[in-house]
């Protein structure tokens, strides 16, 4: 490559840098630094304390709890996030008849604002709303869906699973199609029952989409805010507090921005750690010597 072309390629990787350098790692950098600063008393004047405020987080029970409750939502969402998009991906790959409709009867909440759909599944959970309702009809007592410590993260958790159905069986939809069907016809012939076929083919042929799907998944349930702060608020006695509303919370209510910052370092490593684990179980074979 010559220096001109050499030059070129600089210029169109420019405008990505600046963007880059912008409003990732200029604001990357600032949180570490401003995560060594203490805000509580003087936001104007902070001062310098070191690590003073990552050692109040560690120590701190309400934010351990927070921890507790978002690895509690990630259980609950990741797995079925992973799973059922995959089957129904597999399902809707069939011929079947009216396959462009379902996708788009799934795909449909995806499209939909979070917090439109954070607000229709709130009415749904009021006291006075439709799911008690039809629990009254069965005879059945009424559930505090968001009211209650033992419903509340679960009514949120299905908000989520609700919301990302779609948008994940469409990626392992466009994945099913690229297996050869070659596969499939020497599955047949061999005896292979349906469920035998994609667990021995479509299954290790997808393997690292699963693996992306899962990281997805576990970043943005690590991430977990809107629904919280449209459903609970944090609530009912901190139940649904994950480390993104603690982080808010402290940034934005209390004005504390060195613990809000410290939160925000320590989640980056909550996100990586579990980022490089999804990579190593999914696609350990990569890494084999």
């Amino acid at each position: 490559m010559d220096k001109r072309n050499e030059l070129g390629a600089y210029l169109f990787l420019l405008p990505a840098g600046i963007i880059l350098l912008v409003f990732f790692f200029i604001p990357f950098f600032h949180t570490i630094f401003l995560s060594f600063f203490d805000y509580s008393s003087d936001i104007y004047h902070p001062n310098f304390v070191f690590l003073k405020n990552y050692i109040d987080l560690i120590s701190s029970p309400l934010f351990l709890k927070t921890i507790l409750n978002t690895f509690y939502f990630l259980i609950l969402c990741v797995p079925f996030l992973v799973i059922f998009p995959l089957f129904l991906a597999i399902l809707i790959n069939q011929k079947i008849v009216c396959k462009t409709l379902y996708k788009l009867l799934i795909y449909i909440p995806v499209v939909i604002s979070i917090v439109v759909v954070a607000i229709a599944f709130k009415w749904l959970y009021a006291p006075n709303g439709l799911l008690n309702y039809f629990l009254e009809l069965l005879n059945i007592d009424s559930i505090g869906w968001l009211s209650d410590t033992r419903y509340s993260m679960i009514s949120v958790a299905l908000v989520t699973i609700y919301k990302g159905v779609g948008y994940y069986m469409m990626i392992y939809l466009s994945a099913l199609m690229s297996v050869p069907n070659e596969l499939y016809e020497a599955a047949d012939i061999d005896g292979a029952s349906f469920f035998k076929k994609h667990m021995l083919v479509s299954i290790p042929h997808i393997m690292p989409v699963i693996a992306l799907v899962s990281t997805i998944s576990s970043i943005s349930a690590l991430k977990v805010f809107v629904e919280i702060y449209v459903m609970t608020k944090g609530g009912p006695l901190d139940s649904t507090k994950t480390i993104v509303y603690y982080i808010y919370e402290k940034a934005f209510e209390n004005l504390d921005l060195g613990i809000a910052s410290a939160g925000a370092v320590i989640l980056l490593f909550i996100v990586m750690i579990f980022s490089i684990l999804n990579i190593f179980v999914f696609e350990k074979d990569k890494y084999k010597v």
